[in-house]
């Protein structure tokens, strides 16, 4: 239906209206209408009594449970453990169960796994694989691996499989799966034992690449060297049954992590008498394999408001210079976690400092750090206090931290994360001097990759997410997570996480969705770290704000701590408890490859008629006196030309008296009759737009990369003041390629641009002002050169150089002449 309107006018050009349409009415070309906000229902999982509609547990959910009891032994001269297990599964489930699905993950080392048949090799593209002139080249650390691939039995060997009576299971093995079939079905309530004799020879981390094994350290005093073992995926973990998949039993590639089952652990580790352990769990013996000088260290660190140290640098380095036969057992206990892990070395220094968290959970957790003389100064000054600070951090975006320990532990797996212990890699580098010295690209590496991988614990080892599908689920929450904790360590550090940091990634051709499937993922770091976590940082900040954020994502997290949520948990919970409706945002960035570019094509500056046709058209003969003239009328008037009536006047008329500006008394009578035709609201609305006469724009905006997002337009006044507009994704729910918006200011505007702060990771910041602005850049004449990072030089070092005198300066070109 049609209202009064408005006359805007923009310049002489044309003349614009505003009116009131039916809101049903939308305008579409056919057959290219995208509704990019249509329901996210249509493709999620139907909710039902284990999984509701709000995203959280329903009625009925269920999870199953596996306890273990381990017996292991490390020989450290064959690098080889040997072990037996008790497995106690409880079915929780509805249904009834013929077989058990164990993981093997350890059998991914064997040549005939699907992992080392299906490896490709990787040369450039631009390598002639079949030349002479140019041969494909192979590197140093392939050869390494095959060559230590050939000469090593890897994989588990299975001696006993039986039942909790010690009757021999059947079983079979399914490359990294085994599964052992039941004598009886197991009903549901029922529970069962499983014992399994393993053992299997350790990897050479170095050598092979992978999330456990060994690192050997040849030039240490002991003769032979010594080692520190990292252990993890050691013992055959029952596969977890779910609600949505049944057993998750896919063949373990490498890249897809891990899901379990929550459980209560009871492990016992025979290790070399001079060694350290770090283990999930408790120690439960600490007087039959600490010192009572550790002891006591151990106890004055719980109070310690700093890292106290169990096992000094000194002592530690005597350590690793001997050896013994003798051996000693450390027993550990953990409750109602997913995994379990552990490291053992005689070359560990131990720090320990208690965390007091206070609450009812856990009030207070030992943060502990175990590395050895190579993690030096940068591990002493930083490693427990990157595990007490995630802990803080991550607390108040979730639950309190809920195990005894959390423990952080230097070997040669660069980063990997079990229940209450991870594995982190940057180190010192020794000197000629015999001084420790790190870069300071080592100092961020440690910190951040300790705050992730201790984030980890919260991420999935306890909000319990299948990692094997869903990488972001954890590794996505976590890094957006990890970039909260790193930028309030110091936010001069680039975390990664910000949306500025995914722009290069997200207009790349070679990308996925999201949501695809771990080992189908092209590039895992942006697609399932980096990118995921810019989104979250963009809804926390850009489109919910952080109260509703916060206290949806809390919700999240204490909802499905120590449960198994899936993508459509978290998406509904979101929804949910921030009361938006976030389907299109979830489509966009999770199941689509498309990209934020929202191009500011063309800006109308509108000026509301009076209808008073003195003032009117007075303001258009204005407007045309403004114009500029012709390169011709400039030059005839710089000559002193005239026209033909200015050297004739007698042919001037009323035309050449009165221009087509001039008002007449009818449109005067047109004014009066327009302004008796208005009731009484309709002349106070029209007096007081007239009486404001404000500025209107109409702004033209196109949304290239297909991704729709808010507009967070900034206005540049004329007198050098700014305003921030926040344009909710929903404009563009009617058209998804192009909208205009009607901005109406009391002031002039000098400038529009679309997020100037780089907030929404668009792409292309070029098109984001109006007027256009000249793009900063640089250009530098230049030797070529390599050139080494700021940030990876090691000024530490490098601040010892002596300064080189005119003397030494000559010298040296002398001999650099001779050698010439």
């Amino acid at each position: 239906m049609k209202k009064t309107m408005f006359w805007l006018t923009a310049g002489v050009i044309a003349t614009f209206n505003i009116s009131v349409v039916d809101a049903s009415v939308v305008s579409q070309t056919k057959g290219n209408f995208v509704d990019k906000f249509r329901q996210l229902d249509e493709v999620l999982p139907t909710a039902n009594v284990y999984r509701s509609a709000a995203g959280e547990p329903g009625e009925q959910y269920w999870q199953q449970q596996a306890d273990y009891n381990i017996k292991v032994r490390l020989d450290e001269d064959k690098r080889r453990i040997d072990a037996e297990e008790t497995i106690q599964y409880h079915n929780n489930s509805p249904y009834t169960l013929k077989y058990i699905w164990i993981q093997l993950d350890q059998n991914i080392f064997r040549s005939d796994s699907i992992a080392e048949r299906t490896a490709t090799f990787n040369s450039k593209p631009d390598q002639n694989l079949g030349g002479v002139d140019k041969p494909a080249r192979i590197s140093l650390n392939q050869l390494r691996r095959d060559q230590f691939m050939a000469d090593n039995e890897l994989g588990f060997s299975i001696d006993k499989v039986a039942d909790g009576r010690g009757r021999g299971l059947e079983f079979v093995v399914v490359g990294t799966n085994m599964r052992v079939d039941l004598p009886t079905p197991l009903k549901p309530g029922q529970k069962t034992e499983l014992a399994i004799d393993f053992g299997f020879n350790i990897v050479e981390e170095d050598a092979v690449g992978a999330r456990s094994g060994y690192e050997h350290f040849a030039d240490d005093a002991r003769e032979g060297g010594n080692d520190i073992f990292l252990l993890a995926q050691w013992y055959p973990r029952v596969a977890a049954f779910t609600d949505y998949e049944a057993w998750t039993n896919k063949e373990f590639l490498g890249r897809g992590e891990f899901t379990q089952e929550f459980g209560n652990f009871s492990v016992e580790i025979d290790v070399p008498a001079d060694h350290i352990v770090s283990s999930t769990g408790v120690l439960t013996n600490e007087r039959s394999v600490l010192t009572p000088t550790q002891r006591e260290r151990l106890e004055k660190s719980k109070k310690s408001d700093k890292p106290v140290f169990v096992v000094t640098p000194e002592e530690a380095l005597e350590n690793e210079k001997e050896g013994t036969d003798k051996r000693k057992v450390w027993k550990f206990e953990a409750e109602n976690v997913r995994d379990f892990a552990w490291a053992s070395s005689r070359k560990f220094i131990w720090d320990a400092q208690g965390y007091q968290q206070g609450g009812d959970v856990q009030p207070l957790v030992m943060a502990m750090s175990f590395y050895p003389k190579e993690g030096g100064e940068l591990w002493e000054k930083y490693s427990t206090e990157s595990v007490i600070h995630t802990m803080e951090v991550y607390s108040r975006f979730s639950f309190d931290y809920p195990y005894p320990t959390s423990q952080s532990v230097n070997g040669p797996v660069g980063g990997m994360e079990y229940p209450m212990i991870t594995f982190n890699g940057p180190r010192t580098i020794l000197q000629d001097d015999g001084s420790r010295t790190y870069s300071l690209s080592e100092k961020r590496f440690l910190i951040g990759v300790v705050i992730h991988e201790i984030g980890h614990i919260y991420f999935p080892m306890v909000v319990n997410s299948d990692e094997r599908q869903w990488t972001w689920m954890d590794e996505g929450l976590n890094s957006f997570l990890d970039g909260v904790a790193g930028r309030e360590w110091d936010p001069s550090i680039p975390w990664g996480v910000e949306p500025r940091s995914i722009v290069d990634y997200m207009k790349s051709t070679n990308q996925v969705p999201i949501m695809t499937q771990s080992d189908s993922v092209l590039n895992l770091g942006p697609n399932a770290y980096t990118k995921p976590a810019a989104a979250l940082n963009i809804l926390r900040e850009v489109i919910l704000g952080r109260e509703l954020f916060d206290f949806a994502f809390k919700e999240y997290a204490q909802r499905w701590a120590f449960k198994r949520p899936t993508p459509a948990d978290f998406f509904r919970t979101m929804e949910e408890a921030s009361g938006v409706d976030l389907d299109w945002f979830w489509r966009g960035w999770f199941y689509s490859t498309d990209h934020v570019d929202i191009s500011l094509d063309r800006v109308y500056k509108l000026r509301l008629d009076t209808k008073d046709p003195d003032i009117d058209w007075e303001r258009r003969r204005q407007e045309e006196a403004d114009k500029p003239t012709s390169y011709f009328v400039q030059r005839n008037e710089a000559e002193g030309r005239k026209t033909w009536v200015e050297m004739n006047p007698e042919i001037r008329d009323y035309h050449d008296e009165n221009d087509r500006f001039t008002v007449t008394n009818k449109q005067r009578n047109a004014y009066q009759s327009f302004l008796d035709k208005l009731e009484p609201w309709e002349r106070r609305v029209f007096d007081r737009a007239i009486a404001e006469d404000k500025n209107y724009y109409v702004l033209d905006f196109n949304n290239l990369g297909g991704l729709v997002m808010p507009i967070l337009l900034q206005v540049t006044y004329t007198d050098g003041t700014q305003e921030d507009l926040h344009i909710p994704a929903e404009i563009w729910r009617r058209n998804a390629k192009s909208v205009s918006k009607l901005i109406v200011t009391d002031k002039e505007v000098s400038e529009f641009a679309v997020d100037p702060n780089w907030e929404t990771a668009d792409v292309d910041i070029e098109n984001n002002f109006y007027p256009r602005r000249i793009m900063p850049s640089r250009i530098e004449a230049f030797k070529w050169q390599r050139t080494h990072d700021h940030v990876s030089r090691d000024l530490m070092q490098d601040a010892k150089t002596k300064l080189k005198s005119d003397d030494d300066n000559e010298e040296e070109n002398k001999e650099d002449n001779q050698e010439q």
